[in-house]
């Protein structure tokens, strides 16, 4: 994938999305209806930095988990989506209220890797999910380059995050596996430490590939020895 200028609009991206005082009301509201239909675990929130370019990288095992996230984070979040969910008006108008922007999956998005880049030249924060879908097997897959491509451009720092349990529950489209036993009835939100991208690294320069697989490798750390998959062995 060729290398994205770090260039953005002019505009304030903030301008039109929710901040502030309606954001902390919307999301208090919807973490408090939520919290009564499933227990949420919110694990090491005060590891987020509450200021400053941030790129929020995650596992995806549920349609569940970009809502869940942008909930529990304590500043706005912006979140590239499948262009597929901006074709209805109304889903596209909460989508872009809440920092959304399209993606179109499976090709190398030029634009939207550059609106990405321009919220991060803004000291927005920005979720990203590495394996550009959802686990099928619930377990780690292989992390795409282009979130590599994004650190590596904006040298923003990196937070991992964690979801697990949101699978356990109808919003897939699809029929939700038994939960087993022994794993605990609800959502977990687990926060790591940030870090940066180092730019070189045994004295090679780190590429997107090898950036992208630092971030996965991070992520793994704060799964469940069964959700590690494709990074299960570092």
């Amino acid at each position: 994938m060729a290398a994205v200028e770090k260039r953005g609009p002019a505009e304030n991206l903030l301008s039109g999305t929710l901040q502030g005082i309606p954001r902390r009301i919307v999301t208090w509201l919807m973490m408090a209806v939520l919290g009564r239909l499933l227990p949420i675990r919110v694990i090491d929130a005060h590891l987020i930095p509450l200021e400053g370019p941030l790129l929020v990288v995650s596992n995806h095992l549920s349609n569940a988990d970009p809502p869940l996230l942008a909930f529990a984070f304590p500043r706005p979040l912006f979140y590239m989506g499948k262009s597929e969910l901006f074709r209805n008006r109304v889903l596209a108008w909460i989508l872009r209220r809440f920092g959304g922007f399209p993606v179109e999956r499976g090709t190398p998005d030029r634009a939207a890797l550059r609106h990405a880049i321009a919220v991060l030249n803004q000291g927005i924060a920005m979720g990203i999910f590495p394996e550009a879908g959802r686990s099928k097997t619930f377990a780690l897959g292989r992390g795409l380059p282009g979130a590599g491509l994004l650190a590596l451009q904006s040298r923003a720092l990196v937070l991992p995050v964690a979801i697990y349990g949101t699978e356990f529950y109808p919003v897939n489209g699809d029929m939700p596996p038994r939960r087993p036993c022994d794993i605990p009835r609800g959502v977990t939100i687990r926060f790591g430490h940030p870090f940066e991208v180092p730019e070189r690294v045994d004295g090679r320069r780190v590429i997107a590939e090898e950036a992208t697989r630092l971030m996965m490798l991070h992520i793994a750390e704060l799964l469940p020895d069964h959700y590690r998959g494709y990074y299960a062995n570092g």
